[in-house]
């Protein structure tokens, strides 16, 4: 099993779903680990030290000395192949984002040199404050995996995000990166688009889309748990993903989304844009809020870069190039003449007439159109398992042409 032998230190804060934690540990030690516990005070409000003791076989640690005796937490932080607090409350996320250490948890954590998982549990409101996110984003850019939190009962006694990922799925993160399994795009950089852009009228007005992302999101994350390591270059969105091999670039505009892709496209050897890109973009951005004056309005568009065209025409044959079309009319008439046009490798057309496809679903219904003129139309499924069969044929149709 990938755990077995592996040395664990799990760092237990706060929160109430600290009493799923002796269950945690067990699956930890069935699955071949060797599991350390540390504890904050706040913690042992919530769940028994003497309890994770007897599950771990090892003392449950507190303080970083116990009066006469030193718990050295440069040596914890060595002997760990990772570290996992969990659950995290949001005052250790706040520590952690800003290199505070006031605990053995927060000694340990600045010591480790190994791979660090941080599982936040929080109630809702606290999870989506900005606060919160902004330490997200920070622990995430100094290399920390974050374990996604679960929708459900909080708490508080609401439904909603913020629940502390069950025992059993967080075993399968930690067991996910230490997979000996031979993933086929391990080592393969790969580049992914996503969401709408914005192009700027005056400073409070753009011409848009409503494009949420999703499905752009869920290629990325599919790449990646086939092992490839993505670049996100995600538009103005509300979505977001946690996945550790996925680096997220946010912009704003088709011009910003362009320097972005042109900047990796280099070193890709996948590249899925599935952003909703503007096709056009006003002549003149007013630098004042244009005033309502006249009973008409016109305004002069000029067209913004075409990033698929751009890429396809820099495209080396060991790189693959995946676009969309999302068509209203003639769809596949349409999506094969931008296969050709833009020299894509493959191309998933959606189209707006199919009920339960298109923005801001969940859902999606995709045919996937290749140069060899192979047609494949995907059922109506969720977006991530629609962006895992875009993965297996973006795996399928590099294995036909040869390319590592």
């Amino acid at each position: 099993m990938s755990l077995q032998g592996k040395k664990i230190v799990l760092a237990v804060t706060g929160s109430i779903a600290a009493y799923k934690t002796p269950h945690f540990v067990r699956l930890l030690i069935k699955a071949g680990a060797d599991v350390k516990v540390l504890v904050t005070d706040a913690a042992a409000h919530f769940v028994s030290p003497l309890a994770l003791a007897t599950v771990s076989k090892h003392p449950v640690l507190a303080n970083v000395n116990d009066g006469s005796t030193w718990n050295n937490h440069v040596e914890l932080g060595l002997w760990a192949d990772a570290m996992i607090i969990a659950p995290c409350s949001a005052n250790t996320l706040g520590k952690l984002a800003n290199g505070l250490c006031d605990n053995l948890v927060c000694a340990v954590y600045l010591s480790a040199r190994c791979p660090v998982f941080i599982a936040p549990a929080m109630d809702e409101d606290m999870w989506l404050h900005p606060s919160t996110r902004a330490n997200i984003v920070k622990v995430r850019s100094i290399s920390n995996h974050i374990i996604p939190v679960a929708h459900g009962e909080l708490a508080s006694g609401l439904i909603g995000e913020g629940r502390m990922a069950e025992p059993e799925d967080m075993v399968a993160h930690l067991s996910a990166f230490f997979s000996d399994e031979n993933k086929p795009l391990k080592g393969i950089k790969a580049l992914v688009t996503a969401g709408p852009t914005y192009e700027r009228l005056d400073p409070v007005r753009f011409i848009g889309n409503f494009s949420s992302g999703k499905m752009g999101i869920a290629i990325a994350e599919a790449l990646a748990d086939r092992g490839a390591q993505v670049t996100l270059v995600l538009g103005p969105s509300h979505e977001h993903t946690y996945h550790a091999q996925v680096k997220t670039i946010a912009v704003e505009s088709a011009r910003e989304m362009y320097e972005a892709c042109t900047a990796v496209f280099a070193d890709a050897k996948i590249a899925v844009l599935a952003a909703a890109v503007a096709d056009y973009k006003p002549a003149v951005q007013a630098t004042d809020k244009i005033k309502k004056k006249d009973s008409e309005l016109t305004i002069a568009l000029t067209k913004t870069d075409d990033i698929l065209a751009s890429l396809g025409k820099i495209k080396q044959p060991w790189q693959t190039l995946v676009g969309f079309a999302l068509e209203t009319n003639n769809e596949l008439e349409h999506a094969q003449e931008k296969l050709k046009r833009k020299n894509a490798d493959m191309i998933a057309m959606n189209s707006l007439k199919d009920e339960g496809a298109g923005f801001a679903v969940d859902t999606n219904k995709i045919t996937l159109l290749t140069r060899d003129g192979k047609n494949v139309a995907l059922p109506l499924q969720s977006k991530k398992d629609a962006a895992a069969s875009i993965v297996d044929h973006i795996l399928e149709l590099r294995h036909a042409e040869k390319i590592a």
